[in-house]
């Protein structure tokens, strides 16, 4: 029998099963995201991570289970009755998919002339303010994406991603690919977005720099199952070699030793 629905999640995972083929991908996932938290999805690789990312954003359809998102199943769901839900959250996929073709501007601006009749003049406005508040300088609007560095796209994206005002940001591994410095910024940024905005987020993420700073909390997917959910710290005590390598090794120490001094 599947768990109860948490009242007033964001996000509400019952039951959730997803295969390709006779390959099991998820088996009986349950997990809820609340309001106003940074909620993140670790595991090895092939755990099934962003295959759950995608799932509840509708980019496929899982064998049975339930996903409500602000309430509504969304397994199932039609796209014109998924158009209004599709307009509350906003995605950052782990490459940025980004149109190398359109500027910076242009990429952030295509969501604007795409869901709303704002005029051409205010929608150039929201979007300087958008790349503003991702930490880029005002001349990155001009740029295309293979004139930026790393960091920088990863910045672009998330503007793009926060164009509609969204109530609820999805991250597929916001600092993949980028050094210790740029990844540190994004780390900051990803805080003063749920901040300022006052977002929900949900994050696909490897990196454990990131887990230690900004999730309020966790939960780990292995084989298919979700091992844990809870704080950094508290799934630091959860007795499985999986969390053992992530909480206890070289990187796991030096993370979480690097968080407690900042705080």
């Amino acid at each position: 029998m599947a768990p109860p629905q948490e009242p007033g999640a964001v996000v509400d995972i019952r039951a959730l099963h997803t295969r390709f083929g006779k390959a099991v991908v998820h088996e009986n996932v349950s997990l809820a995201v609340r309001p106003g938290e940074i909620f993140s999805l670790v595991g090895g690789s092939g755990c099934g991570k962003s295959t759950l990312l995608r799932a509840i954003i509708m980019l496929l359809r899982p064998v049975s289970g339930s996903i409500r998102v602000f309430g509504q199943e969304v397994i199932g769901l039609s796209d014109e009755k998924a158009l209004p839900l599709r307009r509350r959250w906003g995605v950052m996929f782990e490459r940025g998919a980004l149109f190398s073709s359109l500027t910076v501007a242009e990429n952030v601006g295509m969501v604007l002339h795409e869901h709303t009749r704002i005029s051409a003049p205010l929608i150039d406005e929201i979007v300087a303010i958008k790349i503003a508040l991702t930490g880029l300088p005002a001349d990155a609007g001009a740029k295309y994406p293979n004139e930026l560095s790393g960091g920088m796209r990863k910045r672009a994206a998330l503007a793009r991603a926060i164009a509609l005002d969204p109530e609820l940001l999805f991250l597929d591994e916001p600092t993949a690919g980028l050094d210790p410095l740029s990844a540190s910024g994004i780390d900051e940024l990803v805080k003063s977005l749920r901040d300022v905005l006052g977002l929900t987020i949900m994050m696909v993420t490897h990196d454990l720099d990131l887990l230690w700073r900004t999730a309020d909390r966790v939960a780990v997917l292995d084989k298919g199952n979700i091992l844990g959910i809870g704080s950094m710290t508290e799934l630091s005590h959860l007795d499985h070699p999986l969390v053992h390598e992530y909480f206890y090794g070289p990187r796991g120490r030096a993370a979480r030793e690097q968080a407690w001094k900042k705080k």
